[in-house]
C-alpha cells in the first residue's frame, strides 16, 4: 500500500486533487482549487528521474467586491532526481512555475524558478516524509507582488487492514518577502484498490486546520480530497 502514497513510486501517475476552503482569514468568502497532476518516471543520463506536471482550476473572492473569481491558475512542473540512501528513498531536481493564469487573482503573473527536494522513510507500518519547494521570480509584470516563496509538506501514512489507511499531509506556506505564514495540520483516511492490470486507484479525504499563520488570505479550515491512479510500465507488475 506505500507504493500508492509514495511520490517516488517509478509509475505513471494521474492526480485529482481538490482543496475546499470553507473558512478563511479575512473574509467571509469560501474558495476551491482543483489541480491536475500527471507525473511520469523517465531517466535522463542513465539517473532516475520523476517529473510531475500540476495544471490548477481555482474559485476565489473577488477583491473587488464580487462573490467569486473563476479560473485557470499558474502550470507548474519539478524535476525529481532519485538517490538510493539506505532505508531512505531521496529526490531533488528544479522546479518551475508559469504565468499560464487565466485571471489576475488565480496566478501571480510571474515566471518562476525554483529547487523541490523530498526525503521518503518507507516501512511496514507505512511511511513518514516530506516534499520541500522553494520557488522566485525572475520575470513578468512589474507591477505585480514579488514571488519569494517556500512550502514544506510533511505526510505521515499509516496503513490499516483490507486497503485502509490514515494520513496526514497538510502544507506549509511561506512567503519570504512578507514574512506571512500558514502552518495546517491534517486528518484524514484513504482506500487504496489495485486491478489484475497493475493499475491502482487511491480515494482520500483529509480534513485540515490552520494551527498558526500570520496574514490574511489563508486557509483557516480546509478539506482535502483526492483520486490517484497509477499506471504500471512496460506492462502488467
Amino acid at each position: 500500500m506505500n507504493k500508492s502514497n509514495n511520490p517516488l513510486t517509478p509509475m505513471a501517475a494521474l492526480n485529482l486533487h481538490d482543496y475546499i476552503t470553507s473558512k478563511i482569514y479575512g473574509t467571509d468568502e469560501d474558495s476551491n482549487s482543483f489541480f491536475l497532476r500527471g507525473a511520469l518516471p523517465h531517466k535522463l543520463f542513465n539517473t532516475p528521474q520523476i517529473a510531475r506536471l500540476t495544471v490548477p482550476y481555482s474559485t476565489v473572492p473577488d477583491p473587488a467586491g464580487g462573490s467569486h473569481v473563476n479560473g485557470m491558475g499558474d502550470i507548474n512542473l519539478f524535476d525529481i532526481f532519485l538517490m538510493g540512501i539506505p532505508d531512505f528513498q531521496v529526490g531533488i531536481g528544479p522546479y518551475f512555475v508559469f504565468p499560464t493564469a487565466s485571471k489576475d487573482e488565480t496566478g501571480s503573473g510571474k515566471w518562476q524558478i525554483g529547487a523541490a527536494a523530498t526525503v521518503i522513510h518507507p516501512d511496514t507500518w507505512g511511511m513518514v516524509g516530506a516534499l520541500l519547494t522553494y520557488q522566485h521570480d525572475y520575470a513578468g509584470d512589474e507591477d505585480r507582488p514579488t514571488q519569494n516563496i517556500a512550502t514544506l509538506q510533511p505526510f505521515l501514512i499509516f496503513n490499516l487492514p483490507t486497503g485502509f489507511y490514515l494520513r496526514s499531509t497538510g502544507i506549509m506556506n511561506f512567503n519570504l518577502e512578507t514574512g506571512q505564514y500558514y502552518v495546517p495540520i491534517g486528518f484524514g483516511l484513504g482506500k487504496v484498490w489495485k486491478f489484475e492490470s497493475g493499475i491502482t486507484m487511491n480515494l482520500f479525504a483529509e480534513p485540515q486546520w490552520t494551527l498558526y499563520h500570520k496574514g490574511d488570505g489563508y486557509p483557516e479550515y480546509q478539506t482535502f480530497v483526492g483520486l490517484n491512479f497509477q499506471f504500471p510500465l512496460g506492462g502488467h507488475k
